[in-house]
């Protein structure tokens, strides 16, 4: 078994790159990182070496098909509810309202502007 999570790093599908970027910068808070890789057009979430969880980009071309059918990412999110109000306010559909899972925290799903179905997590708080 390798030492490690099983996930390295993922991509999303976009059919339209401008409009995903603005979606997820807006969501997300994050700044994305636009590049031509292998002739495909990226943009990448940013990287936090040594820290935990995965990173990956949103990926247009021939072979990225947005969709909500398929693995489902859970993004972690400090504050769920703040997330999803960014997330409507961008156009989202809330898909999965939020929910408790115990300990685990909370989750919900939207679509984003593609048309994935991208999960939200929050950790349970531990005060």
């Amino acid at each position: 078994m390798p030492a490690g999570n099983p996930v390295g790093y993922f991509e999303i599908p976009v059919a339209d790159m401008e409009r995903a970027v603005a979606f997820y910068e807006r969501v997300f808070l994050y700044e994305l990182d636009a590049q031509d890789v292998d002739g495909y057009l990226m943009a990448l979430f940013p990287e936090q070496p040594g820290k935990p969880g995965v990173t990956g980009a949103l990926a247009k071309g021939d072979v990225y098909v947005p969709g909500k059918a398929g693995p489902v990412l859970y993004f972690a999110v400090d504050n769920i509810d703040v997330t999803l109000e960014r997330a409507r306010s961008a156009g989202a559909e809330i898909l999965y309202a939020k929910k408790s899972v115990g300990e685990f925290g909370f989750v919900a799903e939207i679509e984003d502007s593609e048309g994935n179905r991208i999960a939200l997590h929050e950790e349970a708080s531990s005060v």
